[in-house]
C-alpha cells in the first residue's frame, strides 16, 4: 500500500472542492482546475482535508493510489499558491522576449523561434537570458518548460542552450591538438 496515498491533503483557506461520480474540480485564488479520477479511486473530503482511497484491491489500484494523492494535492496547491519554473539561457547573442502570449528565442538558428504559450501559463523574461513561467497546472507547466528547453537543449562541448534553473551541463573534453 503506497505511504504516499495513505497521507490526508490539507485544505488551505479559500480553496473549494467539487466532487461528482469521477470527477474532481479544485477552485481557489488563482483559477479552476478538473481531472477526471480513475475508477478504482474514490476521494472524499472530509472537515478541512481530502482523502484518497482505492475501492479494489488490485496491483493497478495500488499503482494509481499514490499517483491520484499526488495529483490531487498539486490540484490543491496550484489554485491556491501556483507553480514556477525558471529556465536559463547561456550563449552569445542567445536571448528571449515575451510579445502577448508568444515567446520570442533567438538561439543562433538563422531566424528567430517563435513558441506559443499555453492557456494558463504565463512567461516573464529577466535579463533576456532567465525565463520565469507561472501556472496553476503543474503538468502543463513541467511540459511547456521541456519543450521550450527542447528548442535549444544545452550542447556538452560549450554549454550553449536553453538549462533549467540549478540544471548541471558535464561538459566533454573538445578535439585533442595533434603533435
Amino acid at each position: 500500500m503506497s505511504r504516499v496515498g495513505k497521507k490526508p491533503i490539507p485544505l488551505p483557506k479559500g480553496v473549494q472542492i467539487m466532487l461528482e461520480d469521477n470527477r474532481i474540480q479544485v477552485s481557489g485564488s488563482k483559477g479552476k482546475l478538473e481531472r477526471t479520477l480513475h475508477p478504482f479511486i474514490q476521494v472524499f473530503r472530509e472537515e478541512d482535508k481530502i482523502i484518497v482511497q482505492k475501492n479494489k484491491d488490485s496491483r493497478e489500484a495500488s499503482q494509481l493510489f499514490g499517483l491520484t494523492r499526488t495529483l490531487v494535492a498539486n490540484m490543491v496547491q496550484g489554485v491556491s499558491d501556483g507553480f514556477q519554473k525558471v529556465l536559463e539561457i547561456t550563449g552569445v547573442g542567445y536571448r528571449a522576449d515575451v510579445q502577448g502570449k508568444n515567446l520570442v528565442l533567438n538561439l543562433g538558428y538563422s531566424h528567430p523561434v517563435i513558441f506559443s504559450l499555453p492557456e494558463g501559463i504565463s512567461a516573464q523574461v529577466e535579463k533576456q537570458t532567465r525565463i520565469v513561467l507561472s501556472g496553476i497546472d503543474k503538468e502543463l507547466l513541467g511540459l511547456t518548460a521541456a519543450r521550450i528547453r527542447g528548442c535549444r537543449p544545452p550542447e556538452p562541448y560549450k554549454g550553449k542552450g536553453i538549462r533549467r534553473a540549478g540544471e548541471i551541463v558535464r561538459k566533454k573534453a573538445g578535439k585533442a591538438g595533434a603533435k
